[in-house]
Parts: structure tokens; C-alpha cells; sequence
């Protein structure tokens, strides 16, 4: 009776730990989701800032051709010059703000890879549990 006993208390502590192992799991991966939503929103600012810095270089560009055309009543004024600069410096800004934001965008970056990694530790912790109490009933 006292060994049966002894299972039971090791089956109770088994079940109320697991709870709270859980309870802590669910809390580790809203935090996480918490992260992660958090930088989705700030690639997605990124993304966007990106596609109006495109627009923007594509309205200079528009001014730098019509500056162009202008040039030939004005040979000794190189307006053109000073659009394709703004140009090419706002592409540049764009491209680099684009790869961040759609890097923060990728899979690999969404994981809830803590959780993840945890949920294995607890796997190993369970298994070491099942097998200590088997043993020691």
C-alpha cells in the first residue's frame, strides 16, 4: 500500500508539474509572438518607407529628364546632373532599407525559436521524470 501510494504522489507531482510547465510554455511563446508581431510591424514600416523612397526617386528621375530637356535652351546650367544624384542616392536608400525590412520579414525570422528550444528541453526533463519515477517505485 505504501509503494502504491508512493506511485500515486509521484503521478500527482508529474501531473501538477506538467501544468505549470505548461502554463509557462503557453507564457514563453505569447511573449515570443509578442517579439515577433513587433518585428513584422517594423519590416512592414521599413517595407513601406521603401516603396515611397521609390516613388520619390521616380518623381526625381521624371525632374532630372525634364531638366535634361530643359538643358538644351540652357547649356551652362546642369540641373539634370543634380536630379540623377538625388536619384541614384535615393535608390541606394531604398535597396538597403528594402533588404532589412524584407529580411525581417523572412520564416526563419518568425520562429518562435526559444519556444521551440524549450519545448525540447522539456521533452528531455519529462522523459527524465517518467524514467527516475519508474525506477524509484
Amino acid at each position: 500500500m505504501n509503494g502504491s501510494r508512493a506511485f500515486a504522489d509521484i503521478l500527482r507531482d508529474l501531473a501538477r508539474d506538467g501544468a505549470d510547465l505548461v502554463r509557462g510554455e503557453v507564457r514563453l511563446a505569447r511573449l515570443e509572438l509578442e517579439d515577433i508581431a513587433a518585428g513584422v510591424a517594423r519590416g512592414s514600416g521599413q517595407v513601406a518607407l521603401g516603396v515611397v523612397l521609390v516613388a520619390l526617386g521616380a518623381l526625381t528621375l521624371a525632374t532630372g529628364v525634364v531638366l535634361v530637356a530643359g538643358d538644351q535652351w540652357l547649356p551652362r546650367d546642369r540641373y539634370w546632373l543634380g536630379a540623377g544624384v538625388i536619384a541614384v542616392a535615393m535608390t541606394l536608400m531604398t535597396v538597403v532599407l528594402a533588404k532589412r525590412g524584407i529580411a525581417s520579414l523572412s520564416p526563419s525570422a518568425l520562429a518562435p525559436s526559444e519556444t521551440i528550444e524549450t519545448l525540447k528541453e522539456d521533452k528531455e526533463w519529462l522523459k527524465h521524470q517518467l524514467k527516475s519515477g519508474a525506477t524509484s517505485s
